[in-house]
């Protein structure tokens, strides 16, 4: 029998939730409070006594309400931000009131069946090698180290370093990344005790040079090296040419890892495969199924080729744990999680492999319907080759584009960021959310008339 007081708090925030997933059609999409207000207004004291919990429920949502940016409208175009598909979004739900600690394989069957299910949906899905490890970590970052770490530790055993010493002491491991890589590539390294990346020039559209990553291959003295590629650029949405990038990295015996946190998804559109080709041929990859994918956040995805390398890099034995080969913190950072995978379970099994394709290149035109509105407004220029979900503009000199920027944030709309690409102020927009409709392009590319004018 459920609590009484569980029930009434979970009534409430069904409500609740329901109340503010129904606001999203029409309420400006910046906060309407900042974070000072916000923590003023729930009392910044610890209170002495209990309070019900279906009361704290109500508080809660009452007084973060105006400090919510509608994320999860179509019209928020900010950095990469999906909203939630609603099987996705009700599964994570289900992850909650389940209270499952989705460590090893034996203790929670259940998740992890769900978990293992959706890894070999998603190789599948994004044409990536059957069999490999699939991981679900917090997120892109957390992804990126995952394969980072377990390309450092294959790279250190095959130079014959015993990686359990530690990196002191051992060959040290070189790193190419193309100059606009992501700049949570870099944290993702520092996490790994690695050095930043020697930068390897690119493209007008940010994508690594072939010869000049040849060049730089050749120059190293042929030790331990990792050589990390990108699906997506954040500005242009451009992928870097795996067909030609990875064979050169493993004619020198690199480890290629690839940050495809949103581009990876163009694997799975038939329209927008060729932005991926070759991309399958690296050794490790990591995604973000909060972007692309439209789930809760908390849902980064890390694939490693060789699923013993994932393992060696992240898996821990303690006395008091009832392991078995396959338990899912052997693919994750952290032991004690919650079952992330569901979420993801969840989208796939709602949309199908057609449902994924529709949806990612529903995303692409809604993207080049901005592009070709943006072309006629005076001043404006699209200054990327609009090839996937990414838009960049500029207003004429960065300070009417700063101002443009400006205007439409104030202006409530529609969110869309500003930025500085090539040595140029630009306005970005990033279309991320299943849930856009031509309406939301509609209504957002007005508000930019208005702003630009």
């Amino acid at each position: 029998m459920t609590h009484p007081d569980t029930e009434k708090a979970l009534e409430r925030a069904h409500a609740l939730a329901t109340t503010w997933l129904g606001s999203l059609d029409d309420r400006p999409v910046p906060a309407r409070a900042g974070a000072d207000a916000v923590a003023d207004a729930l009392g910044r004291d610890l209170p002495d006594e209990p309070t019900a919990a279906a009361e704290v429920v109500d508080l809660l949502a009452g007084t973060v309400e105006p400090g919510l940016v509608a994320m999860p409208s179509g019209r928020f175009f900010g950095f990469v931000i999906g909203g939630s598909h609603p099987a996705a979004l009700a599964a994570d739900w289900l992850v909650g009131a389940w209270d499952q600690n989705a460590v090893l394989r034996q203790v929670t069957p259940g998740v992890a069946a769900v978990e293992e299910v959706a890894g070999t949906w998603l190789l599948d899905l994004l044409g990536l090698p059957p069999g490999s490890g699939v991981g679900f970590a917090t997120g892109a970052t957390t992804a990126n180290f995952t394969g980072i770490a377990s390309g450092r530790d294959a790279l250190l055993r095959a130079a014959g370093w015993d990686v359990a010493r530690g990196l002191a002491g051992g060959p040290a491991v070189r790193v190419l990344a193309g100059r606009e890589r992501h700049d949570s590539i870099d944290l993702a390294l520092r996490y790994a005790g690695l050095p930043s990346p020697e930068l390897v020039d690119v493209d007008d559209q940010g994508r690594v040079r072939p010869d000049a990553l040849a060049d730089a291959l050749r120059a190293g003295s042929g030790g331990p090296t990792l050589v990390l590629l990108q699906a997506g650029n954040l500005h242009s949405g451009a992928s870097d040419p795996f067909d030609a990038c990875v064979p050169l990295a493993h004619e020198h015996g690199a480890w290629v890892h690839v940050d495809g946190a949103f581009g990876l998804w163009a694997a799975a559109a038939p329209t927008y495969r060729h932005l991926t080709a070759g991309v399958e041929a690296a050794d490790s990859w990591a995604t973000d199924a909060h972007k692309t994918l439209n789930v809760p956040y908390d849902c980064g995805v890390v694939v490693v080729r060789d699923p013993a390398a994932l393992t060696a890099s992240m898996s821990v034995h303690g006395d008091y744990l009832i392991q078995e080969a396959g338990d899912p913190f052997g693919r994750v950072p952290e032991m004690s999680r919650r079952a992330r995978g569901v979420p993801v379970w969840a989208a796939l099994r709602s949309l199908g492999r057609s449902g994924v394709a529709e949806m990612v290149e529903r995303m692409g035109r809604h993207a080049r319907t901005f592009a070709e509105a943006i072309a006629t407004i005076d001043g404006a220029q699209v200054v990327n080759d609009v090839v996937f979900t990414q838009v960049c503009a500029t207003f004429g000199d960065d300070e009417r584009t700063r101002a443009v920027v400006e205007r439409m944030l104030a202006d409530g709309t529609a969110w869309t960021s500003g930025s500085r690409w090539r040595d140029r102020a630009v306005l970005r927009i990033s279309v991320s959310n299943a849930g856009t409709t031509d309406d939301d392009v509609a209504r957002s590319i007005e508000a930019l008339r208005r702003a630009a004018t």
